[in-house]
C-alpha cells in the first residue's frame, strides 16, 4: 500500500523577504516529495517563518502559535512538528525554546538557501534575492543580529535565475536585500559587531557609521551594472528593488532610474527620521538635507517618479520639536505611501543598550496617527502599486 505523502504548511509573517524566504523553504519541501497542505489544521509539519523588526510582530508570532496549540488540544488531534524561522532566531535556540515550548525545531534564517527553486504562486511577478543579512548598524535594528553579516549573492546565480524566470514566462521582477545598493559592494568593516560583542558600556560616540563597513566604489557601482544586464533580458518587463539606503544611493543609481524605463517609477527610499539629531542617534549614515538631495535628483531624471517610505516616531530622546521636523519633511516630500511604525525596542540593539525608552506609548500613538494622515491617509487616491 502506498502511502499519503507527508504535507506542509508555511505561515509567514513580515517583510519581502521573509515571503520571499518562504517560497524558498516552500521548495526545500517540495524538492523531498512533501505537499503543501491548504490549512495549517491539516498539515505534517507548520513552519511559522517569523519577523522581529518590532514587538508587535513578536506578539502576533505568539499569538498564532498559541491558537495553533489550543486549537489541537481542544481537537484531541495530534500536532504537525512545529518549526520556527524568521528573524525571531536572534534571541537564540536556548532563549527560544523556553519562551516558546510547543515549538519542535528552529531553522535559523541564514541557512535557507538557493538549494532549490522556489515556489512561487504569481505567475508574473517573482522576488529575487540578491543578498542576505545587513552590514549596516543602524542602532534600531535587529537584522544584522537575526540575519547575519551581509553576503552578496554570486551575480552568475542572480542571473541565472532571471534566466529561468523569463523561460517561465516572468515578466516582473523585484530585487530584495537588506540594502540593495550595496550588492557587490567589497565590505572591510567588522568594526561594530566587535565592538557590540565585547564592550557593554559602549556609548553612541563609539559607533562607527555605517559607511566604514564597505569600500566606495571606483567606477560603477556593481548594483547598476546588475540592473543593466538583468535589463538586457527583453521578456523583463519591470524590474523593482527593496530596499535602498539614502546614504549610499549613488547617483550612477540615480541616473540609471532616470534612462531605464524598464525600472519602475516607484522608489521606495527610508527615512526614519526628519530630524538630524534623530539620525544621528540611530546611526543611519546621512542627514536630512542628505536625504532631501537624493529625492531632487530622482525627481529632475524624471518627474513621474513615486516616493515611498519608512519612518519611525517616538524614538529615544524624540522630542516634538525633533518628531515636528518629521512631520515638516512628509508635507515637503510628499511621500505616496509610507510605513510609519512607532518605536520598539529590540534586545541586542545598540538602541536598547544604550538608550532609555522615554517616549510613552501614547504619544507615540499621537505621532503616529499625525504622519499616517499626512502621508497614507491624505493620499489614497494617489496610492501607488507595490508588490
Amino acid at each position: 500500500m502506498i502511502s499519503a505523502p507527508q504535507t506542509y504548511y508555511i505561515h509567514t509573517f513580515g517583510c519581502q523577504s521573509n515571503k520571499s524566504d518562504s517560497e524558498r523553504i516552500a521548495g526545500d519541501y517540495e524538492a523531498r516529495g512533501y505537499q503543501e497542505a491548504s490549512d495549517w489544521r491539516q498539515c505534517d509539519e507548520l513552519v511559522i517563518n517569523t519577523c522581529a523588526v518590532r514587538q508587535s510582530a513578536e506578539d502576533r508570532a505568539r499569538g498564532f502559535l498559541h491558537n495553533v496549540v489550543v486549537y489541537f488540544n481542544e481537537a484531541g488531534k495530534k500536532r504537525p512538528k512545529i518549526i520556527l524561522t524568521g528573524c525571531m532566531t536572534h534571541h537564540g535556540n536556548d532563549k527560544l525554546y523556553e519562551m516558546l515550548p510547543a515549538v519542535d525545531e528552529i531553522l535559523p534564517i541564514n541557512e535557507v538557501g538557493f538549494n532549490s527553486s522556489a515556489v512561487r504562486k504569481d505567475r508574473k511577478h517573482a522576488w529575487i534575492p540578491i543578498s542576505t543579512g545587513c552590514n549596516s548598524f543602524c542602532t534600531y535594528c535587529i537584522v544584522p543580529y537575526s540575519r547575519g553579516r551581509e553576503q552578496s549573492r554570486p551575480r552568475q546565480d542572480i542571473l541565472a535565475e532571471v534566466d529561468q524566470l523569463v523561460a517561465n514566462g516572468y515578466v516582473e521582477i523585484t530585487l530584495l536585500g537588506m540594502n540593495v545598493n550595496s550588492w557587490g559592494l567589497e565590505k572591510v568593516g567588522i568594526g561594530f559587531r566587535k565592538l557590540m560583542m565585547e564592550n557593554k558600556n559602549f556609548t553612541r560616540q563609539d559607533l562607527p557609521d555605517n559607511q566604514s563597513q564597505y569600500l566606495k566604489p571606483e567606477s560603477t557601482p556593481p548594483f547598476v551594472e546588475l540592473l543593466r544586464e538583468i535589463s538586457e533580458r527583453e521578456q523583463i518587463k519591470t524590474i523593482r528593488f527593496l530596499t535602498s539606503n539614502p546614504w549610499d544611493f549613488h547617483d550612477e543609481l540615480i541616473e540609471e532610474i532616470g534612462a531605464n524605463k524598464k525600472i519602475d517609477r516607484y522608489i521606495h527610499l527610508p527615512v526614519q527620521s526628519g530630524s538630524n539629531s534623530v539620525l544621528y542617534r540611530m546611526n543611519r549614515g546621512y542627514t536630512r538635507e542628505r536625504y532631501i538631495e537624493v529625492v531632487e535628483k530622482l525627481r529632475a531624471v524624471d518627474t513621474e517618479i513615486v516616493l515611498g517610505t519608512d519612518i519611525i516616531v517616538g524614538f529615544p530622546g524624540e522630542t516634538e520639536e525633533e518628531f515636528q521636523e518629521s512631520v515638516a519633511l512628509a508635507k515637503e516630500i510628499n511621500w505616496k505611501l509610507g510605513f510609519v511604525a512607532m518605536y520598539s525596542p529590540r534586545p541586542g540593539t545598540a538602541s536598547w543598550r544604550i538608550y532609555e525608552d522615554d517616549v510613552s506609548h501614547a504619544e507615540k500613538k499621537r505621532r503616529w496617527e499625525i504622519l499616517d494622515k499626512i502621508i497614507n491617509k491624505d493620499n489614497l487616491a494617489v496610492r501607488p502599486h507595490v508588490v
